[in-house]
């Protein structure tokens, strides 16, 4: 066997489960993410079920960034054993404690001594490395290996992986994109492609798709909040509790912010129609509200952009109209007070794809109301109520979903809002392989048509350049 080689425990058969081991040789490996598989890639009892591969020799934990499909195994792999050290990057150490917390609690115990634990260990596994900073791994006779991580766009604190091994007097440069953003997040950093890979293992989630213009999104997302307060209905938003929940909240900052300086013509005295400056944002999910404090905590991180509204004394992530719900008696005090009355409010809370949180309780109360409104702006994966939803919005006759076990009709309006997803699309994703020369790519964490048709792009696109590259599917 040459090394070094890959071996995939996950994100092959589709957007979920990433988990990729490095083997630099027999006796040495890294493993990047170790992520849950959801949704319709799920095997049945996936989500505790045993690691599934063998840990011996692994050195090092590398996460990409804290979405529970990239580190929700790391409980089984401490349960195997592995007391090696988790490096990330820094905005990812401190998120990292909340996210795992928040799984363990739902999943496996929330008996508090227990939980203290748990936080405990990983606390002290956590290694954070400063972006752009090469950290040495492996350092011995005939074999090293060092780790850079660089901003990927995705979330805060997310990264790409660029490993350097030198073995037997040969370099090689292995490079792993986890999720990569696509360009203009409101928060974030755009992302530099890596300089070379010999060997490129990348995302493909969008890889069959471009992206609609983002310049767009805002106004759209204006013009559904405008058809809310006409009609007297709640938005509801299922989203992620960590990257878009935070772009969101920077989005509806800046549509307020502008309204108040100009006004709101819209509305005439006494005809009943409601305000923008009345309009509620609430944020019903504990989590996002803790990773909301830390992004916040964290604007060091943030674009300049972003960095210029705090200087003006504008917060993106904690303005006047935005409204946080806490224990779950409030929640379902919410939901009782959007349904019964006819007073407009934009909701968003967990979980992105319908499958848990507290979105679906508001689902349950509002989807057979035609004033209500469910927006997505995220990826549904299959076999999620949430892709189920947006795939029979529009259908001739009663359409029916399924949700906690029983059936709702869907009279609700259902808007898919493109030029929000947190990941890049095709051309985003040839641009990064394309940009650091990548004489080898490895698809993963895709669909089988999105890998597909990105393996093709990508084969007509180096050959146009000149270029030999081989491209394989993993899965």
């Amino acid at each position: 066997m040459e090394f070094p080689t890959l071996s995939h425990h996950g994100g092959t058969r589709g957007v979920t489960g990433s988990c990729h081991q490095l083997h630099i040789d027999s006796a040495t490996s890294l493993l990047v993410d170790c992520g849950l598989e959801q949704g319709a890639d799920a095997a049945p009892g996936s989500a505790s079920a045993s690691l599934g591969f063998d840990i011996q020799g692994i050195q090092a934990l590398v996460i990409t960034h804290v979405h529970l499909d990239h580190v929700g195994r790391i409980p089984a792999l401490l349960a195997a054993g592995f007391r090696g050290p988790i490096l990330c990057s820094e905005p990812s150490a401190k998120l990292l404690p909340l996210v795992l917390e928040d799984a363990y609690r739902l999943t496996i115990s929330s008996e508090p001594a227990q939980v203290a634990r748990y936080l405990e260990l990983i606390g002290g596994l956590v290694v954070s490395m400063p972006f752009g900073q090469w950290h040495s791994v492996v350092n011995k006779p005939g074999l090293r290996c060092q780790l850079r991580l660089q901003r990927a766009g995705h979330l805060l604190g997310s990264a790409y992986v660029e490993c350097d091994v030198d073995l037997a007097e040969q370099n090689h440069r292995i490079v792993f994109s986890g999720d990569l953003g696509p360009e203009g997040n409101p928060l974030l950093r755009t992302l530099q492609p890596p300089e070379r890979a010999d060997l490129l293992v990348l995302e493909s989630t969008y890889g069959d798709r471009l992206h609609p213009d983002r310049s767009m999104r805002e106004q759209q997302l204006e013009q559904v909040i405008d058809r809310a307060l006409q009609d007297r209905g709640t938005i509801l938003i299922p989203a992620f509790s960590l990257g878009r929940t935070q772009e969101l909240l920077c989005e509806l900052e800046a549509i307020l912010h502008r309204k108040a300086l100009l006004g709101d013509p819209a509305v005439v005295p006494g005809d009943g129609t409601f305000a923008w400056s009345q309009l509620p944002i609430i944020l019903d999910s504990p989590l996002a509200q803790r990773i909301t404090t830390v992004y916040r905590q964290l604007h060091d991180y943030w674009n300049d952009e972003a960095k210029a509204r705090m200087s003006e004394g504008r917060d993106p992530l904690g303005f006047n109209q935005l409204v946080c719900v806490d224990t779950h008696a409030r929640h379902q005090q919410v939901v009782n007070y959007l349904k019964s009355t006819g007073r407009p409010a934009i909701v968003i809370a967990g979980n992105g794809m319908c499958s848990g949180g507290r979105i679906v309780n508001y689902l349950k109360a509002m989807l057979g109301d035609p004033r209500h409104e469910v927006m997505f702006v995220g990826y549904q994966a299959r076999g999620t109520p949430g892709a189920a939803i947006q795939r029979e919005a529009g259908a001739e006759g009663a359409v029916q979903v399924e949700l906690d076990g029983a059936v709702y009709e869907v009279r609700a309006k259902v808007t898919t809002l493109g030029g929000y997803s947190g990941h890049a699309d095709q051309a985003g994703l040839v641009r990064f392989a394309m940009a650091c020369a990548a004489r080898r790519v490895v698809l993963v964490h895709g669909e089988r048509r999105a890998k597909q048709v990105l393996a093709q792009a990508l084969r007509e696109r180096f050959a146009e350049a000149g270029n030999e590259v081989s491209v394989t599917v993993a899965g």
